[in-house]
């Protein structure tokens, strides 16, 4: 039993990243401003269904357990909301911090982020890593 739970948590660990990924790229798509509730609510029923998915097939076919679902449902539900919500808070400081530019104001200028700046310096001394092959 503590074996079908690990992998429901390996699953749904999975699932939260690439839904929240999804939804980052709808959001653009969109061109979104504000946070999407129903994006969330989504990714929170997608996540659900296949952490159920991953644990009846653990329960059934290889611990050989009957398989109920409301107290499964219940569990999960419980495991997938704060590991969504850290997920969730994870992902949007990630965002922040490493996007390349935030408008200004007025919404129209665009402000080059310092942070992204330095990370795109490091590798400066590779630029003449190709210099002699270029002159000729």
């Amino acid at each position: 039993m503590v074996f079908t739970y690990f992998v429901s948590l390996i699953v749904i660990v999975i699932s939260v990243f690439v839904t929240l990924f999804f939804k980052y790229e709808l959001e653009r798509l969109f061109r979104e401003t504000g946070d999407a509730v129903a994006f969330h609510i989504c990714n929170v029923i997608i996540t659900i269904m296949v952490s159920i998915t991953a644990h009846a097939i653990m329960t059934n076919y290889i611990a050989g357990n009957e398989f109920k679902l409301m107290p499964t449902l219940i569990i999960l539900a419980v495991i997938i909301l704060p590991i969504y919500l850290l997920g969730h808070l994870a992902f949007e400081k990630y965002k922040t911090v490493y996007r390349k530019f935030t408008p200004a104001e007025n919404g129209k200028v665009m402000v080059l982020n310092e942070k992204y700046l330095k990370k795109k310096k490091r590798f400066k001394k590779l630029e003449s890593y190709n210099a002699v092959s270029k002159e000729k």
